[in-house]
């Protein structure tokens, strides 16, 4: 190094920086390249796990009714115990437990005090209906069953169980005329298919 001229070491000093600048440059690239890898890892397995997650709702005679994630395969008993188990008074007779869900299905699951099930299939929808003597109990049923009253649609089906709610079970049918939106003439073209018992 003492023997080069003044020149010649400015031109040896340039190749080396010139070399460390490459050599760093080199180093970053990979770097970048490794977070992209494993950022595209990290978004396919996301992917896979929303792929292998069902949603359904669960209501009925379970501790804790509404919208459960499931892993895709499950099992009825298994909605169940996302759901916190059953209740004292749930009747799971003729449910199978063993039905595998799909996404978007709802589940109901009835009560010792329902004296009839009646299965629903509408699509990839099921349910399960309680009927004393063909009239739907308008202090258990469910939206579902309010909707095959007559004249009676999901927005009046809601209003009769926030009624419910807010209020207690109807002491008789006669008093379903205090939800708003059910009349005298819609309460006399249902009056014959409701009950409170």
């Amino acid at each position: 190094m003492e023997n080069l001229s003044k020149k010649q070491k400015i031109v040896f000093i340039g190749m080396f920086v010139i070399m460390i600048i490459t050599i760093l440059y080199y180093f970053m690239q990979r770097e970048d390249e490794t977070e992209i890898i494993i950022s595209s890892e990290n978004t396919i397995s996301e992917e896979n796990v929303e792929e292998q997650e069902i949603i359904i709702h669960i209501a009925g005679c379970v501790e804790q009714e509404g919208i459960v994630k499931l892993t895709k395969g499950s099992r009825i008993a298994d909605a169940i115990e996302k759901a916190g188990g059953l209740t004292s008074d749930a009747n799971i007779n003729n449910i199978n437990l063993a039905y595998e869900l799909k996404d978007g299905q709802k589940l109901y699951i009835p009560s010792n005090i329902d004296e009839e099930y009646i299965l629903v299939q509408e699509g990839e929808e099921f349910d399960y209906e309680a009927k004393e003597d063909g009239k739907i109990n308008i202090n258990t049923a469910t939206q579902t069953e309010l909707e095959e009253l007559s004249g009676i649609g999901p927005s009046t089906a809601l209003k009769i169980i926030e009624y419910r709610n807010e209020n207690g079970e109807f002491s008789s049918i006669e008093e379903i005329k205090n939800v708003s939106g059910i009349g005298e003439a819609k309460y006399e073209a249902i009056q014959d298919s409701i009950c409170v018992d």
